[in-house]
């Protein structure tokens, strides 16, 4: 099988726009528009966020993003085109965000997701992040779950 690849990359390249607008229609179709907090690829390309694809074989498979912020990195735009899933790529690149918070000495993970995506959930807690209550500028809504990795103990940095 070719090698997965995951590496940073610009959103606003045709193909991986085409990915990012299919996570926007998968989201859309899960929550209300009030419950989606969606990054778009001009945003995601701004100086604060990190936007990484995978790709085997040339073809972009998946991508996530690491928005930076006050203390902590957030895990944003966490997708694997469905034919894709099951192969570890979602978990390859969320580690590859996570190597990349640690390369910024980020002291913590963040990120938001919903009841309705209950393989991003086991996702994030099979890699170590457990939960934890609303942050940042999120309202505790029902279907939002909130969840953090620690990645350097307090006075350990």
């Amino acid at each position: 099988m070719p090698q997965l690849v995951v590496s940073l990359e610009d959103p606003r390249q045709p193909e991986v726009a085409a990915l990012v607008a299919d996570l926007d229609a998968h989201l859309d179709a899960l929550y209300p528009p009030e419950e989606n907090y969606l990054l778009d690829v001009n945003t995601l390309a701004a100086g604060d966020i990190r936007f990484f694809v995978a790709r085997r074989d040339g073809a972009a498979l998946g991508c996530g993003a690491l928005r930076l912020d006050a203390g902590y990195g957030e895990v944003k735009r966490m997708y694997v085109r469905p034919e894709a899933r099951g192969a570890g790529i979602g978990r390859r690149v969320l580690d590859r965000l996570e190597a990349e918070a640690r390369a910024l000495n980020l002291p913590v993970l963040r990120l938001e997701t919903g009841v309705e995506q209950p393989e991003a959930i086991r996702l994030y807690a099979a890699a170590g992040f457990a939960e934890r209550g609303p942050f940042g500028d999120y309202p505790p809504l029902e279907r939002s779950v909130f969840m953090e990795k620690i990645l350097v103990e307090e006075g350990v940095r």
